[in-house]
Order: structure tokens, then C-alpha cells, then sequence
């Protein structure tokens, strides 16, 4: 049972990503799925995150406009496409899967259940 996540590289600024969230060993149907992120020196931050239904998604202020999330569950993939990238966007980036959804989704890192292992994402100016 493990999420993978991948996608991640070195991308200039202004450019676009799209990061992988993968799961293997279950199915993330009834799973709400996000996006956290952890620059050096900084705290683990939530990015983005989507209902298991698909039907609401949620985005950190730093990121709306720039990052869509988006999930196929055919694929039990959920991806976070990253347009306009800033070098502040720089960071460790770890997809997490909760059974649970709500308004603090981004604020809960304990709240998870499952976490990836990190991709890096580094944005050069």
C-alpha cells in the first residue's frame, strides 16, 4: 500500500510542470487527495488538495491561478499541473490521501492517512 509521486525536475520560471500522484495496493475512489510541499528550512505547507467525488478542490493563495489538481480514478492518479512556476515554488513536494475532507484539508498534515515519498521541484530564476 503506498502512494507514489513523481514528475518532479528542474524547470525554469515561468515554465510548466505536472507532478504524478500514484496509488498501488488500494484505490483512491473513496480517498480525498492533495498536495503538500516543503521548501529547506520551512515547515510543511499544503497546496492543493481535491474531494474524492472530484466535485471541490481547494488551493493555497500562493498557488490559485497557477496550479490546477485534478484526478482520474481510472488510473487512481490524482496530478497537480503547476503553470507560471516561481522560483518560491522551489520545494519537496508530497502528495497525501485522507478519508475525510473538509474546509482544513491544507492545514492537517497529522489528519492523513497515507503519504508519498517526495519529488523534487526546483524553479530557476
Amino acid at each position: 500500500v503506498q502512494l507514489q509521486a513523481s514528475g518532479g525536475g528542474l524547470v525554469q520560471a515561468g515554465r510548466s510542470l505536472r507532478l504524478s500522484c500514484t496509488a498501488s495496493g488500494f484505490t483512491l475512489d473513496y480517498y480525498s487527495v492533495g498536495w503538500f510541499r516543503q521548501a529547506p528550512g520551512k515547515e510543511r505547507e499544503g497546496v492543493s488538495c481535491i474531494h474524492y467525488s472530484g466535485d471541490r478542490t481547494d488551493y493555497a493563495d500562493s498557488v490559485k491561478g497557477r496550479f490546477t489538481i485534478s484526478r482520474d480514478n481510472a488510473k487512481n492518479t490524482v496530478y497537480l499541473q503547476m503553470n507560471n512556476v516561481e522560483p518560491e515554488d522551489t520545494a519537496v513536494y508530497y502528495c497525501a490521501a485522507a478519508r475525510w475532507y473538509g474546509s482544513n484539508w491544507l492545514d492537517a498534515v497529522s489528519g492523513m492517512h497515507y503519504w508519498g515519498k517526495g519529488t523534487l521541484v526546483t524553479v530557476s530564476s
